[in-house]
């Protein structure tokens, strides 16, 4: 069947040194040559694959701008199809204009994620593998991109295929077994289908244990620093932002209102909040600035509780050392250059991580940092190792788990090897719509909605 040819702005639009558009589609080398004029004699559809143009975009026998096409030829392409890649000169209103060239000779628009999907629909690259273009584009660190980038390699399909693989052998011998009994076929083994689904268990357990993991490293982390006034929050801010987010003076309360910003430390992206000092006062506008904190405290993944050392612990030190229980906290003990004045044993004894700082010195902050990825469990992270990068994925291999569980489960009571092999097929159908090849229209609709236009 053959397919229409979409086109879009593949940069970001603004100004820029260059502006991509993409055209892709059995006549995409065809519209291309209506617009483009070769510098030489050739026309796009003369030349052979992975070979670039030098010439102009032309409307009306009016040339538009200088531009650059790079022709790629079905199969051989991101999409699978035919492409052309025409840089022009970046700028709102000049790739506006060669898009809308585009559109003139025949190419329709593209709809978000039209490209990577037609690559899967081609069979390009798998469901999950597409899913990560959309998560190399929106990496905020080394870490989320390094891991973004293997899973588009197919480190994380690799782990799903192993798993499927060899649960599909188990369920198709068994279901010829059952079909074929006059045939010679071998019976399949209790020890060795219980082998199968030990290891099916176990790997598909290890993806899901290191979710939350990969969710930190790729989403970052809502932490909230808190404490009495004065005791250096607004300092801390600013040192682990590398900016002045927050005021910062001698006035106890100058914070007023949540102060919010996202930073990248070690593995970890941290989306932080410079929070009220929490006292009690008769202030109106500070009091209401201290519930908001107090509320952040309680919905956050991680608490920066900072204490000054050179002060001794008072009723509102304590109120937040209780409060923080609850939640994943470090004690950041602050003005570790001054004479210490606080009971920091106290502090020890009730939260489980301590660092001490001063944060107007910058010291402590390697520290800090060590702390926080021992926390969130990124520590020793491993970029190279494939994860599961969001909810969908997870449904998948969660159901998957559950009917090898349930397959464990029949085997263990004594049931038929039948009873087994549904389950077994539950487990492979999960599988199979994680990396998209057993997926409903639905499904590939709700991935690719998500997407940039362009990508």
């Amino acid at each position: 069947m053959k397919s229409s040819a979409i086109a879009a702005i593949s940069t970001a639009q603004g100004e820029g040194g260059i502006g991509i558009i993409r055209i892709s589609g059995d006549d995409a080398i065809k519209i291309a040559d209506k617009i483009f004029r070769c510098a030489g004699d050739k026309k796009l559809s003369d030349l052979e694959g992975y070979r670039a143009s030098f010439g102009y975009i032309e409307k009306d026998g009016e040339k538009i701008d200088e531009a650059v096409a790079l022709v790629f030829k079905a199969p051989h392409s991101y999409t699978g199809e035919n492409v052309v890649e025409i840089s022009c000169h970046g700028g709102l209103f000049i790739t506006k204009q060669v898009l809308r060239t585009v559109l003139d000779a025949g190419a329709v628009p593209a709809q978000a994620g039209e490209f990577t999907k037609r690559a899967f629909l081609n069979g390009k690259i798998d469901l999950a593998e597409a899913e990560s273009v959309m998560d190399i584009i929106k990496a905020k660190s080394e870490s989320a991109a390094r891991v973004a980038l293997v899973t588009k390699d197919g480190a994380l399909s690799k782990k799903i295929n192993e798993i499927k693989d060899d649960l599909i052998n188990k369920a198709a011998h068994l279901s010829a077994w059952a079909d074929y009994p006059e045939e010679d076929i071998p019976e399949i083994t209790e020890e060795s289908l219980q082998g199968s689904l030990n290891k099916a268990e176990e790997k598909l357990m290890h993806l899901l244990s290191k979710y939350d993991m990969g969710q930190t490293v790729k989403e970052g982390i809502d932490t909230v620093i808190a404490g009495r006034p004065n005791v250096g929050k607004s300092t801390l801010m600013n040192l682990l932002t590398g900016s002045e987010k927050s005021i910062v003076t001698e006035i106890p309360g100058t914070t007023r209102d949540i102060i919010e910003e996202t930073v990248t430390l070690g593995n970890v992206i941290l989306k932080l909040s410079d929070t009220a000092g929490i006292r009690e006062t008769e202030n109106t506008v500070e009091k209401i600035g201290v519930e908001r904190a107090k509320q952040r405290l309680l919905n956050c993944g991680l608490v920066l509780a900072v204490f000054d050392s050179s002060l001794p612990l008072n009723d509102d030190d304590k109120e937040l050392i209780e409060t923080v229980k609850s939640v994943p906290s470090v004690a950041v003990i602050n003005k570790s250059d001054l004479q210490r004045k606080m009971d920091t044993e106290y502090i020890e004894s009730k939260i489980k991580h301590t660092v001490y700082i001063s944060a107007s010195k910058g010291e402590g902050l390697k520290d800090l940092i060590k702390v926080i990825e021992e926390i969130t469990g990124t520590a020793n992270f491993n970029p190279s190792e494939g994860i599961l990068s969001n909810e969908r994925q997870r449904d998948a291999a969660n159901s998957a788990l559950n009917s090898v569980k349930e397959a464990k489960e029949a085997l263990a009571l004594g049931m038929t090897f039948d009873a087994v092999t549904v389950s077994l097929e539950e487990a492979i159908g999960s599988l199979l719509e994680l990396t998209g090849e057993k997926a409903s229209d639905e499904i590939v609709d709700k991935v690719f909605h998500n997407f940039c236009v362009g990508k």
